[in-house]
């Protein structure tokens, strides 16, 4: 079984036309997709394909992998987002809906629905769907959210469209960093916050060496069991191992123009809630 699920994984694909493919082999750079070393260009197919073929079991998996703790870490991360009437949120690599329902949720249960609007975007369509049709299920008003392909790295959205900027477990995906929070930056209205939920550093070692056994060893089996996708997954474990610390990624915010940049961390470290805007 485990050989089938690997195969079927690493079968040869129709090449992904996302934005970020479009680069030349001439500055085709190196980066990394976890811990392989690729080109630039193959980087976004891969992300692609991993969350193509665990979109179905996406959510369940979530709860698997962190016992349930994300709905919480993401309850945090709306209340300190704390929307008021006329917010136009963005909210990038939202696919299946969890960040906008949220939203939905507060805004209406603290009365400010008023001109308030979210919209959801993602580069992965099967995510969308996914979100679409849990949005039909739980009757949130179709007036309140769109959905929208979208790539993090080259919004197709006017400057100054929106006045906050969310997103959760996605910057990390990303080919370019850099390019996420400049496009992020234009986006915004002046004022504008930007907001972003992303697995981090542990602080304490004993917690540490726990978690990286956890991830490690326990995670990927997980996805294989519930989801058929166990390199899916050693690769979004990988994934965060490779993502800046919370010091290094708070400068590269700040350096694509956001001021009063903070961050919080949760659980000791091993999520962390960004902050900052655009003045």
């Amino acid at each position: 079984m485990l050989t089938r699920h690997l195969s079927r994984f690493l079968r040869v694909r129709a090449p992904f036309r996302g934005l970020n493919t479009s680069q030349t082999t001439s500055d085709d750079k190196e980066t990394h997709f976890g811990f392989q070393t690729v080109r630039e260009s193959e980087k976004a197919e891969k992300v692609y394909s991993v969350f193509e073929n665990v979109a179905g079991k996406y959510d369940l998996m979530n709860d698997a992998m962190s016992l349930g703790i994300h709905r919480v870490w993401k309850d945090i991360f709306m209340c300190r987002l704390g929307p008021t009437q006329n917010t136009k949120l963005l909210d990038m690599a939202g696919g299946t809906g969890d960040i906008a329902f949220r939203f939905l949720n507060y805004i209406k249960n603290n009365n400010v629905e008023k001109n308030c609007h979210v919209t959801v975007c993602d580069i992965n369509a099967d995510m969308l769907e996914v979100g679409k049709a849990r949005s039909r299920n739980l009757n949130h008003d179709s007036a309140l959210i769109s959905w929208e392909k979208a790539d993090a790295e080259n919004l197709h959205f006017k400057n100054d469209s929106f006045n906050a900027y969310t997103i959760a477990f996605g910057i990390r995906n990303c080919t370019h960093i850099d390019r996420v929070l400049q496009e992020a930056y234009r986006v915004l209205q002046p004022g504008g916050r930007f907001m972003c939920l992303e697995f981090s550093q542990v602080e304490n070692e004993t917690i540490r060496w726990f978690y990286d056994k956890y991830s490690f060893q326990v995670i990927p089996v997980l996805g294989h069991i519930l989801a058929g996708q166990w390199q899916a997954y050693q690769y979004l474990v990988e994934s965060i191992r490779k993502f800046p610390d919370q010091e290094t990624f708070k400068t590269m915010i700040e350096e694509a123009g956001f001021r009063v940049a903070t961050y919080e961390n949760l659980n000791n470290g091993i999520v962390a809630i960004h902050s900052a805007f655009k003045l």
